[in-house]
């Protein structure tokens, strides 16, 4: 089984590509026993939609005032 480190860095690796096969079945074998990486991959799941969702608000905003200073 993977150590709690390498789950660490697999639950920020999904969340940027496709993990392989053996990836995904290593990391979620991990997480089916250990909560406190099921803990922290909800955590950066979390932290990806926000930040997504304040990126896409920061570019309209800044969108519209590139527009309205024209």
């Amino acid at each position: 089984m993977i150590s709690c480190k390498d789950a660490s860095r697999l639950a920020s690796q999904q969340l940027e590509r496709k993990l392989s096969l053996s990836e995904h079945l290593q990391f979620r074998l991990h997480l089916a026993f250990c909560i406190g990486c099921r803990r922290m991959e909800r955590q950066f799941r979390f932290m990806h939609r926000a930040l997504g969702a304040w990126m896409s608000r920061h570019d309209a905003s800044t969108s519209t005032s590139t527009e309205n200073s024209k």
